[in-house]
């Protein structure tokens, strides 16, 4: 099956783990895709691979902030109706909280759509979205409008 292909499928049937499995990153750590409605809801299941400061013990600020950009990613594959992958521009991140080793869950928010750019938030948390561990501000390529 084809990148096309699996969009068109994950959209038709609301079932992503397959497109998520087709991004070896996103595959490397683990990730899912939980959508109810209109909720889009990245996971980050715990393994301690992805711990950084086995101190603490917190995950590993790279694994976090790839988790974010994939969440961002994979958001806008579910919302737009291209079904070409967006380029990141630029992304910045806001470690707020040391990630404990559990489960962490992404919230995505468009802040602003354009013809050719994306910009959004997105927050990591794990207790709760009211306390995240970590914000991240995007801008993205849609690249159905590049000619």
């Amino acid at each position: 099956m084809n990148w096309i292909e699996r969009v068109e499928q994950a959209r038709a049937h609301n079932h992503w783990q397959p497109l998520v499995e087709a991004v070896p990153f996103a595959r490397f750590l683990g990730l899912s895709i939980d959508v109810k409605g209109e909720e889009f809801t990245c996971i980050l299941p715990y393994r301690e691979m992805l711990i950084g400061n086995p101190i603490l013990p917190a995950l590993h600020g790279g694994a976090t902030g790839g988790f974010l950009e994939c969440a961002a990613l994979f958001y806008l594959l579910w919302r737009m109706e291209s079904t070409d992958l967006p380029r990141t521009i630029d992304f910045n991140i806001d470690y707020l909280r040391s990630g404990r080793p559990r489960d962490t869950f992404a919230n995505v928010h468009m802040v602003k759509q354009g013809t050719r750019v994306a910009n959004l938030r997105i927050e990591a948390w794990q207790t709760t979205p009211q306390e995240p561990i970590a914000l991240a501000h995007g801008n993205f390529l849609l690249r159905n409008a590049v000619s």
